[in-house]
């Protein structure tokens, strides 16, 4: 895990994963240009960058789209996802598949520092508030005008409809507006995961996996096919 603290004290270990030589030198460049990333290793594949990922432990993965054998999104789709993941792409047009796979930003060649720095940034902002949480076991959402402090140990489940979030907890439901994606971030990674585009499920609560369904008590929850194998392969670790 990175470390944590100020700035100054947090070194991410990011992978670079590009097929291309000059991308790969460029992101080989910028990591070495910001202080809190800690580059240790490069993969020219997916295939690759997998085998890597067995043994490696990564914070951070700068992950190209379109390459040979098996793509950038299709490598994200086989992951636990503990790691956070920048995407890179020459092309605009698969910024809402990547989205949709939580990715924490999506960057597109010919990459500026300016531009990576920002991406970065959003990482070190993502392991600050990870370490924060985790020394913690609640967490505050804003209801109206009030913020309410919501026990994790209490969430069953987390579903998104329309602007709006629903924090299922103990059977009582507390109605958010907010996005998908602001809400993912205020819950640690180690005991919630996001099952579904529209789901977040705390792993404590499973009872059961059926088919496509995770079952909560009896909530039936589907699991997207995105998220199938990252799941499985969490699961798999207990």
């Amino acid at each position: 895990m990175p470390g944590t603290g100020n700035s100054e004290n947090i070194s991410i270990k990011t992978l670079i994963i590009d097929d291309d030589p000059f991308s790969a030198k460029v992101l080989e460049k910028f990591v070495g240009n910001t202080e809190f990333l800690e580059l240790v290793g490069i993969c020219n594949s997916s295939l690759e960058a997998a085998k890597f990922l067995r043994t490696q432990p990564v914070d951070l993965l700068l992950l190209d789209v379109e390459m040979p054998e098996m793509s950038g999104l299709d490598l994200l789709s086989t992951l636990n996802r503990e790691a956070m993941v920048i995407m890179v792409s020459a092309s605009r047009e698969y910024a809402v598949e990547a989205f949709e796979q939580s990715v924490i930003d999506y960057l597109v060649k010919p990459v500026s520092y300016p531009r990576f720095l920002i991406a970065a940034q959003k990482a070190l902002d993502k392991v600050k508030l990870t370490s924060q949480t985790a020394a913690t076991d609640f967490t505050f959402v804003k209801v109206e005008q009030k913020l309410v402090k919501i026990p994790f140990a209490d969430i069953f489940y987390i579903e998104a409809l329309g602007d709006y979030v629903h924090i299922v907890a103990n059977n009582k439901k507390t109605i958010v507006y907010a996005t998908m994606k602001s809400i993912e971030n205020k819950f640690p990674s180690n005991k919630f995961i996001r099952v579904h585009r529209s789901f977040i499920v705390n792993l404590d609560k499973i009872g059961s996996i059926e088919d496509n369904n995770i079952m909560i008590g009896d909530k039936y929850i589907p699991i997207g096919a995105t998220y199938m194998k990252g799941i499985l392969q969490l699961l798999n670790r207990f």
